[in-house]
Formats: C-alpha cells, structure tokens, sequence
C-alpha cells in the first residue's frame, strides 16, 4: 500500500511537467544516473537508478560553483520517499529528483521550504541567520556565474561592470533585511547572524521575498539546462536582467554591478525592465555638467548612478525625461538608491513632490542636477559648477526617506553614469543628436575664441544604430 501511495505523489509531481518537460527531466536524469555508474537493471528487477554527489558535481562542475551543487544535492536528499529509507541513503532516486524539481520550478512557497531549509543546513531544526546569509550568497553568486556561463547577461559582462563580489553580499544583506521573527520584530548586523529562525519564520521570509525563489528557479534551469525555454516557465525571470545597451567595446566599466543591476531594475516600472542604455558616463563623455545635460535631456526615464571620491556610488531613477527647466518635475515612481557600501532603495513618503529637478545657467535658482528635498538640501546634487555635490539628509530625505547617501555630506564626483530604461522615446532620435554646442551657438564662439577645436565633434555618437548586443 506504501509502495501505491507513494507512486500516486510521484505521479502527481509528473503530471505538473508538459510531456517535453518531463522528457527532458528524465533526460537528465538519465545522463546523471549514468555517470554515476549505475546503469540500471540487469538482472531481473535489479537495481534502481540512482545518482550520486559525485556525478552532480561532475555534471555540474562549470555551470555552477561547487559549494551550489552540494547544496542541490542536499536539496534533493531531504525529500522523503515515505515509507522508504530513502532518507539514509546516500543517492538520489528517481522520484527524489523529479520531487524537487517539480516543488522548486513549480511548487509554492510550502513545497519549497523543506527543501530550501536543507539547502541551507544539512541538519533539521532551527538556522542561524549566518547560515540563511551564507545560502543567499551561494544562491546569488551562483546566478551570476551560471548567466555568465551560459551567455544570458544580455549584452552585460563580468569585464564590463564593476567586481560582483561587493555586490553579492550587499544584495543578500538587503534581502535578509526582511528575515522577521514571529513577534514581528527584525534582528540586525551581529544579532542577526546569531538569531535561530525556524521552518515557519524562514517560509514566511520566502513567500515575501521573491528574488529567493526566482533565482532558485534560475540556477536550476541554467544550471541543468532545463525547462529554460518554455515561456510559461519564464516570464517571472524573463526581465532579471535587462538587455545592455551602448558600452560594448568602449572599454568602459560600469559602476553598477551585476547583483545591483538585477535588484534595481526588479524595482523599475515593468514597462520599463527589458532594456538599459548607456546615455553618459563622465569617463566617456567628458567632466562636464553641459555634456551630462547634453546627453541626459529627452531621453524618457533613466538611472542615474555615480561615484564619490570616498569609494560610495548611489543614484536615483527618473521617472520622466528630464528638462532644463527651475520647477521641480516627476512623480511618486522616483526613488533614490544606495549600491556601495550597501544596497537599498528609498521610495517616496508623500511629504512633498520634489523627486526631480535640473537647471542650468538661470541667475536666481540653483543650477544642477537634483533629486528630493529642497533647495540647498537635496537627497542627492550634482552641482552645475561640475565635480561638487551633496547629499544632505538631516536625519533622511523628507521626499524619499533616504538617509545621506555620500561619504560626506559634501562630496566631490568621482564618476557619473547615466543609463535609459526602457524604449528611448520617438523624439530623442531627432531632438537627441543635437550636441550641446549646436544647441548652445554662443558656447561654440567662445571655444572657438579661445582656439579650442570642437573636441565634442569626436565624441559625437550614433544613437541607436549600435549593433544590438543581445
């Protein structure tokens, strides 16, 4: 009777998989089944396929890093074929690894917590918040590498974005932020580490934190090289990473790297997330505030990222194309953010409506680029006189809740890249090739003046007629 309940679970896990997903499933396990050696039934009944942890690891040796596969591996082990002893062998039956895959690809947040709890510890009971730290480390790191691996970034690269390692930590360290004990109340930094969550706590973590599940699904899909076509399987991870415009073959590196590229843009409008688009980057276009306003204007929303001389990057996205104009512009789906030393994203409160402002050459407003506050006390400035800004916030940001998001209060600008998102709108194609000094005739005499050849005819680009990098 066992032995029939059990194979109607299994049947039912089957049933989740189309007929070409289950016969890639079984494809898989076949290959794995063979590499490790047992090849199945010789004699009479014989014995059961299986898979060992050392053919996982062999299969999986590339797409993934290894500390990844033996967390699979554990994954896949703690599923309990009831009334078998399944749980002392050390292989994988068949049912086991369809169970897992059909609760990780297919299975809500119940399904997937069992599994999930002993990818993070081996042994059952509590986790210590350092070991749901380290799991979420291993699970991002591990997307990185496979996309990387299997060439699914999109026109992005490990060469031309900043080092992930930062970036890895900093995006688990924001997702943790959300661990919750039962009373409601969030450990942080040491206490954190040394906190024993359980199962209850640690699925509620889950079910309201998606990226766990996504980039589970991911590692699974790109790691075994399953199921990672089926649209219906992929539209939760289809815009992770938008598609990378307008840095191929610069040479440039960006300041963002790959872990806060996917969170950022994951809190982008939807509209916006299948495509980014360099539009300037002061290391390719020159420190100045009229190129950056050259650049930047009518070009519908965008990122703004940038670096201070302290090693801190932050920014902001611009809900709107920005205008040169000295009101205030924009709505409530501005945010500014934070990348490096930590990763966070501040929304607007409702306390006013200054989520954007940028002025140039007027006598009585300032003039710069700025995003919540007020005048003189702005969430994060970029001065029109070029390299100063400041990032006041006594104690936050009254537009976005942001605490001071530089080094010091007063900075001085490493670095500024700013990205489109989304489609560039249909007038930046005619509008947007006017370079500043065509705009600005007056500006042009006077380099001329001062015998300066146009060095900005040099620096002039075709927009949009790059090659796709997809």
């Amino acid at each position: 009777k066992m032995g029939n309940a059990e194979s109607n679970a299994y049947q039912n896990h089957l049933s989740r998989f189309l007929p070409e997903e289950q016969s890639v499933i079984d494809g898989v396990f076949d290959t794995l089944s063979g590499l490790s050696g047992s090849a199945g039934a010789k004699n009479g009944k014989g014995t059961k396929k299986t898979v060992t942890l050392a053919a996982l690891q062999a299969y999986m040796r590339e797409p993934l890093p290894e500390q990844m596969t033996v967390r699979l591996y554990n994954g896949m082990k703690s599923i309990d074929l009831t009334g078998k002893s399944s749980g002392l062998s050390e292989q994988i039956a068949k049912e086991q690894f369809v169970i897992f895959m059909s609760n990780l690809l297919k299975g809500n947040a119940d399904e997937k917590i069992t599994i999930i709890m002993r990818m993070i510890s081996k042994t059952e009971g509590p986790v210590k918040g350092k070991q749901i730290q380290e799991f979420t480390e291993d699970l991002i790191m591990s997307v990185v590498h496979v996309l990387s691996y299997r060439k699914e970034l999109k026109g992005w690269n490990l060469e031309n974005t900043r080092d992930s390692a930062s970036g890895v930590k900093a995006l688990a360290s924001q997702l943790l932020s959300e661990l919750k004990l039962a009373d409601g109340t969030k450990p942080v930094g040491p206490q954190l580490m040394e906190t024993n969550f359980d199962q209850s706590v640690t699925e509620d973590w889950v079910y309201r934190v998606p990226q766990i599940s996504i980039f589970l699904s991911v590692v699974i899909r790109q790691g075994f090289h399953v199921l990672h076509s089926l649209p219906d399987q992929t539209k939760d991870i289809l815009n992770l990473v938008p598609g990378c415009k307008g840095i191929k073959g610069r040479g440039l590196v960006s300041l963002f790297d790959i872990p806060s590229i996917i969170y950022i843009n994951s809190l982008l409008p939807a509209e916006l997330q299948h495509k980014w688009q360099l539009l300037f980057s002061s290391r390719l276009h020159g420190e100045s505030f009229s190129q950056l306003c050259g650049h930047i204007v009518n070009k519908g929303p965008c990122v703004v990222i940038l670096k201070d001389l302290d090693g801190y990057i932050f920014g902001g996205f611009a809900s709107h194309s920005w205008e040169v104009k000295p009101q205030f512009q924009g709505d409530n789906r501005c945010f500014l953010f934070s990348v490096f030393p930590s990763l966070a994203v501040y929304t607007y409160t409702g306390y006013n409506d200054h989520y954007m402002y940028l002025n140039h050459g007027q006598q009585t407003m300032p003039n710069g680029l700025g995003m919540g506050g007020q005048h003189g006390y702005f969430g994060l400035w970029i001065d029109s006189d070029y390299g100063k800004g400041h990032s006041k916030a006594k104690p936050r940001c009254t537009t976005y809740n942001s605490p001071q998001l530089s080094a010091k209060e007063d900075f001085t600008l490493d670095a500024v890249e700013v990205w489109a998102v989304g489609d560039l709108p249909e007038s930046a194609g005619t509008k947007g090739k006017k370079s500043i000094l065509d705009v600005d005739p007056e500006a042009q005499a006077f380099l001329e003046m001062a015998g300066k050849s146009r060095q900005s005819e040099g620096l002039r680009e075709p927009i949009e007629e790059e090659e796709d990098d997809d």
